[in-house]
């Protein structure tokens, strides 16, 4: 049985002090600074209204480097959960190119002052984009566009790399699969984890319109999961924009990612099992909104109500 934030009954008991609620640049589609519809100021200051406690970095750069950062989010009690850093791990040459900016990423994370090691950022490996999942990304999936079993080794070899370079440097990372990239349904994080040793990003949201089970999964990967982003899907929205040809960009725009509790995702019973398995860290909230969207008092209150919700379900 399903159950709901408005459920007397439920609480979950035992993560208030394991966990710490975070937001995100990307509920206010913020994929680039340039193109902001609001500041980081007035972005930190509206979630921590809210009740947040930390935010993701969004694009390096966004939210300031070093000290700046550091005072930034010393203002409103804040904490760095960690941030996006995708690779071209599937091209031998592209990810040599690519690791300079990783290593821009980590200088940023390893120089946040942090108050306890189970809420330090986490780098948030993932694939580049490929062009032809994200123009058709999710359910239902087309094997032709799947990694060719021959590539896995080097890609896996490549992640490795990548892991152990954040790890040189102090800081545990975690990969995200994601919908539009080479890692993006549970069967293929799954060789993934089995080819590496990287901790895994529980994104609910993603694996939810790739077709996964994001409770089973919470129990699958016990031992791996060193991040959870909290997001919810709408499969129906997902499937119109499917079927009428449209991509990722268009599931995002159609509100493919929408508050928790609105879509399919069993955020309830995904905090329960994180708490069976003892999840310690970072619960970061993710809305993905569209690039160029200027409502930010409606974003805004979509995020203030992530928040009630997860208060709902004992998450304070």
């Amino acid at each position: 049985m399903r159950v709901t934030a408005d459920d007397p009954d439920l609480v979950t008991p035992g993560l208030d002090d394991a966990v710490r609620v975070a937001n995100a640049p990307v509920s206010f589609g913020i994929y680039a600074p340039e193109a902001a519809p609001l500041g980081p100021d007035e972005l930190l200051d509206g979630l921590a209204e809210a009740g947040y406690r930390g935010i993701d970095s969004g694009p390096i750069g966004f939210l300031g480097t070093g000290d700046r950062l550091a005072r930034r989010l010393d203002r409103v009690g804040f904490g760095l959960a960690g941030g996006w850093v995708d690779l071209r791990f599937a091209d031998p040459d592209g990810f040599t190119a690519d690791l300079p900016g990783l290593d821009a990423a980590l200088d940023v994370f390893a120089a946040v002052p942090v108050d306890d090691p189970r809420f330090a950022p986490r780098p948030t490996l993932a694939c580049s984009a490929d062009p032809a999942r994200m123009a058709r990304p999710g359910v239902p999936h087309d094997p032709g566009l799947a990694l060719p079993a021959q590539a896995w080794p080097g890609f896996a070899g490549r992640v490795q790399r990548a892991a152990d370079r954040c790890r040189d440097r102090g800081l545990e990372p975690v990969f995200h699969y994601h919908l539009g990239t080479d890692v993006e349904t549970a069967e293929e994080a799954d060789r993934l984890l089995e080819l590496t040793d990287v901790s895994v990003c529980l994104d609910t949201g993603h694996l939810w319109l790739a077709g996964g089970d994001p409770v089973a999964a919470v129990r699958r990967w016990a031992g791996r999961i060193r991040q959870v982003h909290v997001k919810d899907g709408d499969m129906a929205a997902h499937r119109r924009v499917r079927s009428s040809g449209g991509g990722l960009t268009e599931v995002v725009a159609a509100g493919g990612f929408c508050r928790l509790g609105a879509g399919g995702v069993d955020v309830a019973g995904v905090l329960a099992a994180l708490r069976e398995i003892g999840y310690e860290g970072w619960l970061v909230v993710e809305q993905d909104a569209p690039a160029g969207r200027a409502d930010v008092a409606g974003m805004l209150a979509e995020q203030r109500a992530n928040r009630a919700y997860l208060r709902g379900l004992g998450v304070r």
